[in-house]
């Protein structure tokens, strides 16, 4: 839709400002809704999404080596991403299947692993990330199925994001909760805004929006939505989620 700018003051402020399109998604260990296990197809869907940073949930796979779901060969050669190095374990992509893919082209600073209080084994991953001269801070989660641990989480996972410089910041995954406005999403929603992005799980037919981006002040929020195209139907039981931000 075409909105006329009021001012030259106005126009050189839009213009001067930066975006960045921002992404989660979890790949089932890219276990797809046929049962196969195809990441060729969870490539294909990522390069669809065209982000500049995206979070993967489920990214390895669960038992023995617990080796990446996406082979680093596989993805450097089919795709523009780069995971970030989280340096944890040798054949892994990511922390307890989280992890951060970036363009080739950014910079990677600051990056860790982050411990969640858990019943069953949860973590969660923060990188800070400059791309054309804009540099953002990310964390990506899978929170747990109970309540009760999601609402802990979350409150580690918001006083993980309060440590540091501040900076603009972007926290998403997979969080888990069905309800609209109620627990670990009313704790989260006290310092963070919500993209609506809409429903993304289950992939076939989507009824829930288990999938979250969630951002501070600092980033205006330009547009966001689910990424619904055949081959994200059949990759994984989720579908992706994004928004788009623009900062000064």
């Amino acid at each position: 839709m075409h909105c006329p700018l009021e001012t030259k003051g106005l126009l050189t402020h839009y213009i001067t400002m930066k975006s960045i399109r921002i992404a989660s998604y979890n790949i089932r260990k890219a276990i797809g809704t046929d049962r196969r296990r195809i990441p060729e197809r969870v490539i294909d869907v990522l390069n669809e999404v065209d982000a500049d940073i995206i979070a993967l949930q489920e990214a390895d796979r669960r038992f023995g080596v617990r080796s990446a779901a996406l082979p680093p060969l596989l993805l450097d050669s089919q795709s523009g991403y780069k995971a970030v190095p989280l340096n944890v374990q040798t054949d892994s992509m990511g922390w307890h299947g989280n992890a951060i893919l970036v363009r080739k082209g950014a910079e990677v600073g600051a990056h860790d692993v982050i411990h969640l209080p858990c019943l069953e084994p949860r973590g969660a991953t923060m990188a800070e990330v400059t791309l054309n001269s804009a540099t953002i801070r990310v964390f990506g989660m899978h929170l747990d199925l109970s309540g009760l641990w999601r609402r802990r989480q979350a409150s580690a996972m918001i006083h993980a994001a309060a440590q540091g410089a501040a900076m603009p910041t972007v926290l998403m995954g997979d969080l888990n909760e069905w309800s609209a406005d109620r627990g670990c999403l009313a704790d989260f929603a006290r310092h963070y805004n919500f993209a609506p992005c809409g429903r993304s799980f289950h992939a076939r037919r989507p009824v829930a929006r288990l999938d979250r981006i969630m951002h501070c002040g600092r980033l205006k929020l330009a547009d966001s939505g689910v990424h619904e195209s055949a081959a994200a139907r059949k990759a994984s039981d989720h579908l992706p989620i994004w928004a788009e931000f623009r900062l000064d």
